[in-house]
């Protein structure tokens, strides 16, 4: 089964500072501003300007978008071997994907933060055919950690992912989004968790509105 760890590599590698190495050739293809994933599971309008500082970087199942002012998504797109689609078959929609969260997703952001935990989680029924909303804590594991470098000295910033989880035509996608301005604006932030919560989720809303799902070629 794959692993949700890209996400974590390509994030950190796009992190100002960490490494500046020229970004790589993309798996995927880009046109007019469209992003389309290798394996052709899906399509998606890029979400950063080039302008802007915006970088995109992909392996085969997995892109990331980021750019210098508060956005960073990645949208990671696996598919079912013989034995998800089974454990999908006999869980059931909302269970299946709470056991894909817990199995792969936050066990490799508990490699990349061992102290990240969840905060709080949904299941909603009727989006997307049955969803999986997951809010995350990271102690230290900001993206945006960086802007900080002027602030007044104190412990790394708790940064909070959003995370959403679906099935769609074999594949399992995971699409997750930081809470940018829980770092940037420092002490004065001042959203409750449920406030983030509901930020976080129209912006999840927002991105897989602007993707489009295809069902891969039969394999020859």
């Amino acid at each position: 089964m794959l692993r949700y760890l890209p996400v974590v590599i390509l994030a950190m590698a796009a992190v100002p500072g960490k490494s500046q190495a020229p970004a790589p050739a993309l798996s995927g293809t880009l046109e007019t501003s469209v992003y389309s994933s290798p394996t052709g599971a899906f399509k998606i309008a890029v979400p950063v300007l080039p302008e802007l500082g915006g970088k995109i970087r992909d392996t085969e199942h997995v892109v990331m978008f980021q750019d210098s002012f508060g956005i960073q998504i990645s949208v990671g797109a696996f598919p079912q071997d013989a034995t998800q689609r089974w454990e999908l078959s006999t869980r059931g929609t909302k269970d299946y994907l709470i056991y894909f969260f817990g199995t792969f997703v936050m066990a490799d952001f508990k490699r990349y933060c061992p102290q990240a935990r969840i905060e709080s989680a949904g299941f909603s029924p009727e989006y997307l055919d049955g969803a999986l909303f997951s809010y995350i804590l990271l102690p230290g594991g900001s993206m945006f950690g960086d802007q900080l470098a002027f602030g007044p000295p104190g412990s790394p910033p708790v940064a909070k992912r959003g995370n959403l989880v679906f099935v769609r035509n074999g594949f399992v996608f995971v699409v997750s989004t930081e809470l940018a301005e829980r770092v940037t604006e420092g002490s004065t932030y001042n959203k409750t968790p449920e406030e983030e919560d509901k930020i976080l989720r129209k912006r999840l809303v927002d991105i897989v509105a602007k993707m489009q799902f295809t069902k891969p070629a039969p394999a020859k």
